[in-house]
C-alpha cells in the first residue's frame, strides 16, 4: 500500500531528555528533536498501553518518521509536559513543536483523512 504523500519511511527513534537543562529547556529540546514527536507510555517497539500502541500503529501505517519519548522513565518530564501542553493524558502527539492531541484526536483525524493532510502540509 502506498501513501498519497511522500513522507520519509518510518525512521523511528527513542529520545531522552538533556538533564543538564532546566525542565522547560528539556521539553523544548525534545520537541525540536524531530518534526513529529510522540510522548507515550513505552516505546514504539513495546508500547505500555493500548492508546500508545494505537497511536504508534497509525503513524507507522502512514509511513511517518517520528521520535518517541517514554514518559514512564521520566516523572519530571511526564508532569512538566502536562503543564506545558495543558493536556492531561498520554500519548501526546506534536508536530513542529505544536500539540496535535492525544490518541482520541489522532484516531479521529486519521479516520477522516485530516491527519494525513496535516502531516503532509506541516
Amino acid at each position: 500500500m502506498s501513501n498519497s504523500f511522500n513522507v520519509i519511511n518510518n525512521n523511528i527513534q527513542e529520545i531522552e531528555a538533556d538533564k543538564n537543562l532546566e525542565l522547560q529547556g528539556q521539553i523544548e529540546n525534545l520537541l525540536k528533536s524531530s518534526k513529529v514527536v510522540l510522548f507515550m507510555k513505552g516505546n514504539a517497539d513495546m508500547p505500555q498501553c493500548g492508546f500508545s500502541a494505537n497511536s504508534v500503529a497509525i503513524l507507522k501505517h502512514l509511513g511517518v518518521s517520528f521520535n518517541t519519548f517514554n514518559i514512564l522513565n521520566d516523572p519530571e518530564i511526564r508532569q512538566g509536559l502536562k503543564d506545558f501542553s495543558n493536556w492531561p493524558t498520554y500519548p501526546q502527539l506534536y508536530t513542529n513543536g505544536k500539540l496535535i492531541g492525544g490518541n482520541d484526536i489522532i484516531t479521529e483525524m486519521y479516520k477522516s483523512g485530516e491527519l494525513q493532510e496535516y502531516l503532509k502540509n506541516n
